[in-house]
């Protein structure tokens, strides 16, 4: 998103949590020293916990854009850390809309809110559109849902042009690298260089709607450009199990998986040498599980003409090319 601003001529400003390791790996080719001439990115120690921090921020740049896609992300973690994850990801919503109203500018920020295809849940229908009733089925979800009603209440009751952006899996090699794709990705990396044996996961028959990042952030913009503030889903309107990430990550470095046994005794054999590659740990499940998440981005492509434009086929070679490059440099920065 940074970048995608950048090359747009915006200013652009971050607000980043303070750390006694250096965490900043993802943005080190385009962060330069404030004292440069004609530095446009500049980055702020703060965080969603803390309002003062917020208000503070917020009055000292003036914005006219905010993206909030700060979040205890990981769906995973957030059931071991429920109370954390309300708090940044609900909470911090709201903290963020107040930090604005505080510094009177609710009539001049347009605020974008990062929601979460994971809003759906155990889904009522498929595929998944605005109008879909929500069920969300972990405490990421819950919070997430809490951010998402919060906005529409604060557009409605202020008069804030806040939208939110109901965004399905965005996946680039940047991801995170305990997400699955990423996990994926790396694991296959490491096993084509001879750095690793076997790669462990949870449910593989789940069912997700991937796209890439550098399409997504493309909509966030857009939705921020339009006359008035509404709520978009943006998808690929295609659906890909886990299993089928696998199979074609590890077909990029010349693998084929086969499969034997089943449920937690399931493996993936390279075909040709027999080696298992994959073997299924029960403790990546998680306590409710997502089994399928299918997006209709129908109403972002009449109303914002957003399309997406990497295919899954590519995402997935672009991820493992990544990570096969980067094992060969020994980078660890991503």
């Amino acid at each position: 998103l940074t970048e995608f601003l950048l090359d747009k001529g915006y200013e652009v400003h971050g607000i980043i949590r303070r750390s006694s390791s250096f965490n900043t790996g993802r943005i080190e080719h385009i962060y330069k020293d404030r004292h440069d001439q004609g530095v446009k990115f500049f980055l702020h120690h703060g965080d969603l916990t803390d309002s003062t921090c917020l208000v503070h921020i917020i009055s000292q740049v003036q914005p006219t854009e905010v993206y909030n896609l700060a979040a205890q992300s990981h769906v995973k973690v957030s059931f071991d850390m429920s109370e954390y994850t309300g708090d940044v990801d609900a909470l911090g919503t709201l903290r963020l809309l107040d930090a604005i109203r505080t510094c009177g500018l609710t009539d001049r920020v347009r605020f974008y809110q990062a929601s979460t295809s994971e809003l759906y849940g155990k889904v009522v229908e498929t595929p998944q559109k605005e109008t879909t009733p929500f069920y969300p089925r972990s405490p990421y979800g819950v919070a997430k849902l809490y951010g998402y009603w919060i906005v529409v209440n604060y557009r409605e009751s202020y008069n804030m042009y806040a939208c939110n952006g109901i965004l399905f899996n965005h996946e680039s090699p940047r991801r995170g690298r305990t997400f699955v794709t990423r996990k994926i990705s790396r694991a296959v990396a490491d096993i084509h260089l001879g750095r690793q044996e076997c790669l462990y996961l949870g449910n593989i028959d789940a069912k997700r709607d991937w796209g890439h990042a550098r399409d997504y952030v493309e909509g966030m913009w857009l939705m921020l450009q339009q006359d008035e503030p509404e709520d978009f889903v943006l998808a690929t309107g295609e659906t890909h199990t886990v299993r089928s990430y696998i199979e074609k990550a590890f077909a990029v470095t010349g693998r084929k998986i086969v499969w034997e046994g089943e449920g937690v005794n399931e493996i993936g054999k390279d075909a040709e040498t027999g080696k298992v590659r994959v073997r299924i740990d029960p403790k990546y499940f998680r306590p409710a599980e997502v089994e399928l998440l299918l997006g209709d981005p129908t109403k972002a492509k009449e109303k914002l003409g957003w399309v997406r434009k990497v295919t899954y086929d590519e995402l997935v070679t672009e991820m493992v090319v990544a990570d096969v490059q980067g094992g060969l440099n020994n980078d660890t920065s991503n």
